[in-house]
């Protein structure tokens, strides 16, 4: 049960969105743009970033959206999301998005943590200026909506298949709906 009484039943996020729009809206806008606005980096992989910031956080309800919403844009499905959240290292994914992730990973813990060698590495990987800016800006926001759906204990169900159903709601229509 979440700390605040929300007046919905809706579950994690959305629950709170919906509580006060006027903070909803624009929360909801900075998810569109940020994991479904035009990018080099693909819906699937800007969701992949969401994810691991949210799994490292240990915020089960964005993990479980965000996984769901990769696995669903990913043409590998399932298979990156896991390997990222066991070893990002070992991940079968491109040297470009390790070194996303390593960069996600460093604002994880801080801003400050990110290095003049992490921007170098992504560079050296392919990684543009825009895609670095994007990455770090995904990284915070997931520490702030991570910490504003566990900081409100926000209801996060059990059953994969409502975020398999959220996924497939946000693939369709995206982050900005009545609903928020």
């Amino acid at each position: 049960m979440a700390h605040i009484t929300l007046g919905n039943d809706l579950p994690g996020i959305v629950g709170l969105l919906n509580f006060r729009p006027q903070t909803g809206r624009p929360l909801s806008e900075l998810a569109e743009v940020l994991l479904r606005g035009d990018n080099s980096l693909s819906r699937g992989e800007r969701e992949l970033i969401a994810a691991y910031v949210s799994a490292e956080n240990d915020c089960r309800f964005c993990y479980s959206s965000h996984a769901a919403s990769a696995e669903a844009q990913l043409p590998e499905g399932t298979a990156p999301v896991e390997e990222i959240c066991a070893d990002p290292a070992a991940a079968h994914i491109s040297g470009k998005m390790k070194a996303l992730l390593d960069i996600a990973g460093a604002v994880r813990q801080s801003g400050k943590a990110v290095t003049e060698q992490h921007v170098a590495a992504a560079r050296a990987a392919g990684a543009s200026d825009v895609e670095i800016h994007d990455v770090v800006l995904i990284a915070a926001a997931f520490c702030m909506y991570n910490r504003y759906v566990d900081g409100l204990a926000a209801f996060t169900p059990d059953d994969p298949a409502r975020y398999k159903a959220m996924a497939a709601l946000v693939v369709e229509a995206g982050y900005v709906r009545g609903d928020a």
